[in-house]
């Protein structure tokens, strides 16, 4: 029986109708709601900012899981923080002292996760990962909802489940970008924790039941 997580992406959501969207997702198996943060300039996409998140709060009981794709993530600690997040995600590629970072999200009463990008190999995580909650691993190229799944993420699960057990850790493995049944069905086996999905619940005729059969992957 796998005990994974469910992490809706509100990016594709309804916008002119959130407040249905959070209430769906609260009458559903969800564990957390995910939020990606978008700045326009580390990804070529911009979403929307703390007057959200701090709507949502008020209509959510479900832990919210803040995805940074912006530069200098580290000025929005306290923000993020007083907007109620349970885990703040921020990019190894954005932070250039991401030990740093890492201390004062905690410090600031959060989870802390870091996300790579595609291309950046795990490896880079080996001094930090016992400092680490969460790494988030995106099976896209960040910045649009409705991508492709890049296989060579499933490989690159499996080899972060290595390196956590190797170093006896109990960090979590979220993984974001193109997760549907057969993907993260595979995902789940290969060892990731947490499943990002967007576009497959929101744009379904019956997201709850779509997040219902992803929990039971």
């Amino acid at each position: 029986m796998n005990h994974h997580l469910i992490a809706p992406s509100i990016l594709s959501a309804n916008f002119l109708d959130l407040r249905r969207d959070i209430e769906m997702l609260n009458r559903s198996e969800a564990d957390w709601i995910h939020l990606d943060i978008m700045d326009g300039v580390f990804v070529p996409n911009i979403s929307f900012g703390f007057p959200v998140i701090n709507s949502l709060k008020q209509v959510t009981d479900k832990p919210l899981d803040v995805h940074l794709m912006i530069v200098q993530p580290e000025k929005f600690v306290s923000e993020v923080a007083a907007a109620g997040a349970y885990m703040m995600n921020v990019h190894y590629e954005a932070c250039i002292h991401l030990h740093r970072v890492v201390e004062e999200i905690k410090k600031a009463g959060m989870k802390a996760g870091v996300t790579l990008n595609p291309h950046t190999p795990i490896s880079l995580l080996e001094d930090i990962l016992h400092e680490l909650d969460m790494v988030l691993l995106m099976s896209v190229n960040p910045g649009f909802g409705g991508q492709k799944f890049i296989e060579h993420s499933v490989q690159k699960v499996s080899d972060l489940k290595e390196m956590i057990l190797r170093k006896n850790l109990s960090t979590l493995i979220e993984v974001d970008g193109g997760v549907n049944f057969e993907t993260g069905k595979r995902l789940v086996d290969a060892g990731a924790d947490v499943l990002v999905a967007g576009n497959f619940i929101f744009s379904s005729e019956n997201p709850i039941e779509i997040i219902c059969q992803l929990k039971n992957l």
